[in-house]
């Protein structure tokens, strides 16, 4: 299945699929606040597309559809003698496809990008309620090291 797969920079045309597939994901805080409307999403598609620091991935299957995505932000600081580190957010693959190594695909082109910029780490963090997600971030030797914390504002 893996080999059929390829990682690209999203496009405008994904915006529909990549939505369902975050959306389908959703847990506590997120689920019920988000909606059906993908149109909606399109300033924030096109405010991350732009955005210098940071882009958007998918992993399209060999018919071209949207079956994982994944924002990769590049955050600047003082640690690491200034080095860059990577955030990963909205790290999905389409509920069908789970298990298929499409995940670790995407997460093998996050550290390959992260090592591109000379960045000093990956980091992500994930809703406590995605227990099969944690053990697959530790399978790949990503650490839990900091307990996080949100506050919602919407």
């Amino acid at each position: 299945m893996s080999r059929e797969i390829t990682i690209e920079k999203a496009r405008p045309e994904h915006l529909r699929e990549i939505v369902a597939v975050i959306n389908a994901g959703a847990t506590s805080a997120r689920r019920g606040r988000e909606y059906e409307r993908w149109q909606d999403y399109s300033p924030a598609f096109d405010a991350l597309r732009a955005a210098p620091e940071a882009d958007i991935y998918v992993a399209l299957n060999g018919d071209g559809e949207v079956v994982g995505t994944f924002q990769i932000h590049f955050l600047k600081g003082i640690a690491f003698q200034g080095r860059p580190r990577v955030e990963l957010e909205s790290v999905h693959v389409r509920l069908d496809q789970r298990g298929t190594g499409i995940g670790r695909l995407m997460l093998d082109k996050a550290e390959e990008l992260a090592r591109q910029a000379d960045a000093c780490l990956l980091q992500l963090t994930s809703n406590r309620e995605r227990e099969g997600a944690h053990h697959f971030y530790k399978r790949l030797g990503y650490d839990q090291s900091h307990l996080g914390y949100k506050k919602m504002l919407v």
